[in-house]
């Protein structure tokens, strides 16, 4: 078992964050949210360029670590558009990407795209997206559906892996960000970066993100080689994204101070759009309960264990 993506996914993911920096960075996110139904021409040519569209991580191993290289770099700029749920696409159905849902109320990042989209719950209940509410924060709408087939038990563990990679991204991001933060901010005449309090945060923020970051790729690694246990270790994933999260968002804002929480400031806009992947289709208290009733018995198995 090898916990690091191959050289070629780790260059594609490379080469993907430099397009979208070149292509505008922050601002990609900030115009997307003020137009919803331009970001399919905005961010769609970028992403065909890339040959997002064209990679089959269903039925290739590299090309499934590709598919993760490129969901991080797209949360690494918070990219406004649905990178993971186009490449999570079943192959037995003719749409363009196939988002995770709760029972109840279903709702999707996919606003002001007129995509065909599929749906698939944690029990692998399948159905088709008939229509879209009106544009809710962070590009959000609520989903009509009609229910397809049982059939998506097989669907569970890449639409469930695939967005905590983009969630990783951020936190790759979070950490940067706040990084040069403290570098350049100053108290009592001394930068931010040398006080041992600001230094020990940081730590404990980057040991979430790099046990997040060991874990992705073990989860990978799992789908990969067809572990019958793959939709377990794809939920354990996510619990543990979304544990992360809340640490190294917490801590980031923290060092940050107020200015954190303005819309002039890059974190702003980061956490705000990490919000969908940490509470969609459930929130950290409910993931961990669907993982207890999944794996009470038995328990997990692999690295988790």
């Amino acid at each position: 078992m090898n916990l690091e993506l191959g050289d070629e996914a780790q260059e594609y993911g490379r080469e993907a964050v430099r397009a979208f920096e070149g292509a505008g960075g922050d601002e990609l996110v900030l115009r997307a949210d003020a137009d919803p139904a331009g970001r399919e021409d905005l961010i769609g040519p970028l992403l065909r360029e890339l040959g997002a569209f064209e990679l089959a991580p269903r039925t290739d191993a590299d090309e499934l670590e590709a598919a993760a290289a490129l969901c991080r770099a797209a949360g690494y700029w918070a990219l406004p558009y649905p990178v993971a749920e186009c490449l999570s696409t079943p192959a037995d159905l003719d749409v363009d990407g196939l988002i995770v849902v709760a029972d109840h109320a279903p709702a999707g990042p996919v606003a002001g795209l007129s995509k065909r989209w599929a749906t698939v719950t944690v029990s692998g209940t399948r159905s088709t997206v008939l229509g879209l509410s009106e544009p809710r924060p962070a590009l959000v709408a609520g989903l009509e559906l009609a229910e397809l087939d049982r059939d998506g038990a097989g669907d569970i563990a890449l639409a469930l892996t695939l967005p905590s990679w983009t969630l990783l991204g951020m936190l790759d991001r979070a950490m940067d960000l706040t990084i040069a933060h403290v570098r350049l901010r100053e108290q009592f005449g001394q930068a931010l970066s040398t006080f041992q309090g600001v230094q020990f945060q940081l730590t404990d923020a980057e040991v979430e993100r790099a046990g997040l970051d060991m874990l992705a790729t073990y989860t990978l690694w799992s789908i990969a080689t067809g572990r019958p246990e793959a939709a377990d270790d794809a939920l354990a994933l996510r619990m543990a994204a979304l544990e992360a999260a809340e640490v190294v968002f917490r801590i980031c804002h923290q060092l940050h101070g107020a200015v954190g929480f303005c819309d002039e400031t890059a974190l702003s806009w980061l956490s705000r759009y990490s919000q969908p992947l940490r509470r969609l289709p459930y929130g950290l208290s409910a993931t961990r309960d669907l993982l207890a009733r999944r794996v009470g018995h038995t328990g997990l198995t692999g690295l988790y264990a």
